[in-house]
């Protein structure tokens, strides 16, 4: 549904930071769920997990590591898929996000230090979550889809009121 976890924001980029990442996204998850997302998964015959998520990274060496394929793999609910060497557009909708972020927001406001750019993004992605209706989901907001409060495919919004011409 479009929907953006919470970012974890780090001077660093490495290992530690990717898997602090997806464990704040596990977190949201279940805060907002009332439940881990490994509750949501079907099983298979034998058992196991059906991923209910699916991970797209670049091939970025923090993805690449063993510690964050070890963390990966103690969480079946996740399948994690990195893209093709140099191909940003097998994550477009992830580039697209950020490419939002920087254009509607964060180059446009007077940002004087990394705490006020952890600030800025953060009220975006609120704004993006819960105000900002999105075309690819019939003008809904993603956290009314995520929480099944209103249909990717239908729009919600109010009937259109013609005014009275002069």
């Amino acid at each position: 549904s479009k929907y953006e976890h919470p970012w974890h924001t780090s001077p660093t980029a490495n290992q530690h930071d990717a898997i602090a990442a997806v464990e704040l996204a596990l977190a949201d998850y279940e805060a907002t769920f009332g439940r881990p997302l490994i509750e949501a998964c079907d099983v298979d015959d034998d058992g196991n997990a059906i991923p209910a998520l699916t991970l797209v990274t670049d091939n970025g060496g923090p993805f690449r590591s063993f510690r964050f394929e070890a963390f990966i793999a103690t969480h079946p609910e996740i399948r994690h898929v990195r893209t093709a060497v140099k191909s940003p557009g097998q994550n477009g909708s992830r580039e697209r996000g950020f490419g939002c972020l920087k254009y509607e927001r964060l180059y446009l406001e007077e940002i004087n230090d990394a705490l006020d750019l952890v600030a800025h993004a953060e009220d975006y992605r609120v704004e993006y979550n819960t105000v900002r209706p999105h075309e690819a989901i019939a003008w809904n907001r993603p956290l009314d889809v995520h929480l099944g409060l209103a249909d990717p495919l239908t729009p919600n919004f109010p009937e259109p009121e013609t005014l009275p011409s002069a």
